[in-house]
């Protein structure tokens, strides 16, 4: 065969010719209690009613003034929603439902440890808690409106009272994960340039009660390093009263705050009435290059869209339990744990601790203990469940109505297992496509209208229209059998507003490629680049096929390769470093470093570990590589580029291709060898 007779596939053109599922539909029993079953929607958010359709999601909100244009074009791409309009998101999610179900509990705070009971925080109780809570931020810390604060905390009531005395006062936070090191917040610090920074002393994970104040104390020494001082480190304590962790306070510094709130009991705070184009928080995701973006995202707008696609997608009603197993350090915590459900007074589960703990059936006895009715979780979670336990949830009385899926996409075997076995063949199955920046659902079912399609996450939401474009920017419309980049185009209100203090690199990331007209105000001329890969079958459904940029999305969370590069070769041996993603099983993707040593140093399994550890400590534990393989050379174009989509072939033991025109394609060959041996 010659060369030109060599078809070269890439893994979204494989993954077109996968065969379609049969649809499953919602039942009746469902349908009769949706919260959305009128047909008329389609017509009410057409393209031709945009974006006057929006004012149905921001009127579920309250407002002090009303807003006088609903979308405001003239900083295209950079739109402001409800321009105007004046209203907060704490007082949104807290004080509103007072009146009427003050006594309803607004979180279900499950401890990891089997024998610690269940907190259940009443509508009342976090009003109060959030108030005193601002007041001590007002007071004690000094922050006022427009400041920024990071928040490096695990899963537990107060992230959320936190997040809320934030917004209350109009102060902009930033959660970061707690699985991230303390370098990594420091990023983080420095980048929003935050002087206040809130954490933890411990907390539970897998039985174990992690020291988390330390990783503090490395984020403000890291900043500090930067250029960015922490003058207050205010410390929540996992038992109150009881310093959990084996870090000192740093006096001047470091504060408890379950001591400091004694002063501040019974104080209340007036909510900031805010503008509704004003940011209410910023949440980093990984890039290409090796700095995190910090996306900004509004408060008017943001609040709308997460309140609607809670009420309309979700399904939540204010009398459900509806529990979100992600966590509030990602975005799918703060849309959909904390900002959706509170301002549908709805009552929303925390699970401080992992999923199979102590076993494969803790999620199961949470959702018959607490009459758990909408379950919204990852497929990597799915997938462990399905492998450790698949039988646990036969074994519990529990009856959900809805499940969401979320973070990646999901394979039709392991839908199927989570229909019949978790949803018990009754529950709706929600497989929703969307990102950090979206702020809420892109693609997916209305669950009392469309049918569901393993693999697949549906049509646009309302008010959301994708498109797919080729590289040459041609559209690939439905039942083109093509996969390209998905793109939307039109904004919507829960897009994010900008990247914190660098306008130009969102424009260039996210609108730049098919935008013809830089200076145009008209926004037919910014489809939105999600970055993703996708096609749609003939019926109008779309399957994402993956990132068409170097991130890694591990476990749902988006890793970029960069960032972990970046810390291979802060490890002193190291000369070039490349991560590629490898199929797992259950986290979906793992990254795979590849590393080469610099002149006369000798490959050892003590130098492989160094740089894996290197890398655990930079980014996080979610970023541990499979596996570090030590290798002579990279795979390089004759430019010098590192060949990653070679390496990503071997880790996935997947044919290589055509690697004659390589500068050394000898070196191919080597690292296959290499791969067989198992010697990394």
């Amino acid at each position: 065969m010659s060369k030109k007779d060599v078809v070269h596939t890439t893994e979204s053109e494989i993954a077109v010719h996968w065969q379609e599922e049969e649809l499953y539909y919602p039942s009746v029993d469902f349908i009769a209690q949706a919260n959305l079953t009128d047909t008329s929607v389609h017509e009410r958010f057409k393209l031709d009613n945009f974006p006057e359709c929006f004012k149905e999601y921001a009127d579920l909100l309250s407002w002090y003034k009303y807003w006088e244009k609903t979308l405001d074009t003239s900083d295209a791409p950079c739109w402001r929603w409800f321009v105007g309009g004046e209203l907060n998101a704490s007082y949104n999610c807290i004080d509103r439902h007072l009146e009427k179900n003050r006594n309803k509990t607004a979180i279900h705070f499950v401890p990891e440890l089997l024998e610690e009971r269940t907190q259940h925080v009443t509508y009342q109780e976090l009003w109060v808690r959030v108030n005193e809570f601002a007041a001590l931020l007002q007071d004690f810390a000094g922050l006022k409106r427009g400041d920024r604060v990071t928040i490096h905390m695990p899963m537990c009531a107060e992230l959320p009272i936190t997040m809320l005395a934030c917004a209350r006062l109009g102060v902009i936070h930033s959660v970061v994960f707690a699985g991230f090191s303390g370098k990594a917040c420091a990023d983080r610090i420095e980048d929003s340039q935050s002087r206040v920074l809130i954490s933890m002393d411990a907390y539970y994970r897998a039985g174990k009660l992690l020291d988390h104040k330390v990783n503090a104390d490395l984020a403000c020494e890291f900043a500090q390093g930067m250029g960015q001082k922490v003058d207050k480190v205010l410390l929540w304590e996992r038992y109150p009263g009881k310093y959990s962790s084996s870090a000192e306070m740093i006096g001047g510094r470091d504060y408890s705050v379950n001591t400091l709130l004694k002063e501040y009991y019974g104080q209340r705070v007036e909510p900031e009435r805010m503008k509704a184009e004003e940011p209410l928080f910023l949440m980093y995701t990984s890039g290409t290059t090796g700095k995190p973006k910090g996306c900004q995202h509004g408060t008017g707008g943001y609040l709308a869209y997460a309140t609607a696609t809670s009420k309309f997608i979700q399904d939540i009603h204010p009398e459900d339990v509806y529990w979100c197993a992600a966590d509030i350090g990602w975005i799918t915590g703060h849309s959909y744990i904390v900002y959706g459900p509170l301002s549908l007074g709805a009552s929303t589960v925390i699970y401080e601790g992992v999923p199979t703990y102590p076993d494969a059936g803790r999620c199961w006895r949470i959702a018959q203990d607490l009459g758990v009715n909408i379950f919204h979780t990852s497929p990597t979670a799915i997938r462990a469940l399905r492998k450790l336990g698949p039988e646990e949830p036969a074994k519990y009385d529990f009856s959900f109505k809805h499940m969401t899926t979320v973070g990646e996409p999901i394979e039709p075997a392991v839908w199927k297992w989570y229909q019949q076995e978790v949803g018990k063949g009754k529950a709706v199955i929600v497989d929703t496509y969307w990102q950090t920046e979206t702020g809420g659902f892109l693609c997916t079912t209305i669950p009392g209208m469309n049918p569901m399609k393993p693999g697949s996450c549906g049509p646009g939401a309302p008010g959301i229209h994708p498109i797919i474009y080729d590289d040459q920017g041609e559209i690939l419309g439905a039942g083109a059998g093509k996969a390209g980049n998905i793109c939307i185009q039109n904004p919507w209100p829960g897009c994010f507003q900008t990247i914190w203090g660098d306008r130009d690199r969102f424009v260039e990331t996210y609108f730049g490629r098919y935008n013809k007209d830089p200076e145009s105000t008209d926004w037919r001329d910014w489809p939105y680049l999600t970055g993703d890969a996708a096609f749609q079958a003939e019926d109008g459904y779309y399957r994402v096929l993956g990132r068409i940029d170097d991130v890694i999305n591990v476990s749902g969370h988006r890793l970029g390769t960069k960032e972990i590069e970046s810390a291979s070769l802060a490890t002193a041996e190291v000369a070039e470093a490349a991560v590629v993603p490898v199929k797992d099983a259950i986290k979906g993707h793992v990254p795979d470093l590849y590393i080469s040593l610099k002149p006369g140093i000798t490959p050892s399994p003590e130098i492989a570990q160094k740089v894996s550890d290197t890398v655990c400590k930079e980014i996080g534990k979610i970023a541990k590589p499979k596996s570090v393989w030590i290798v002579a050379d990279m795979p390089k174009t004759r430019s010098g580029k590192i060949m990653r989509r070679v390496l990503a072939s071997i880790s996935n033991e997947q044919d290589v291709g055509d690697v004659t025109t390589l500068m050394n394609p000898d070196i191919v060959a080597e690292i296959k060898e290499q791969h067989l041996k198992g010697s990394k």
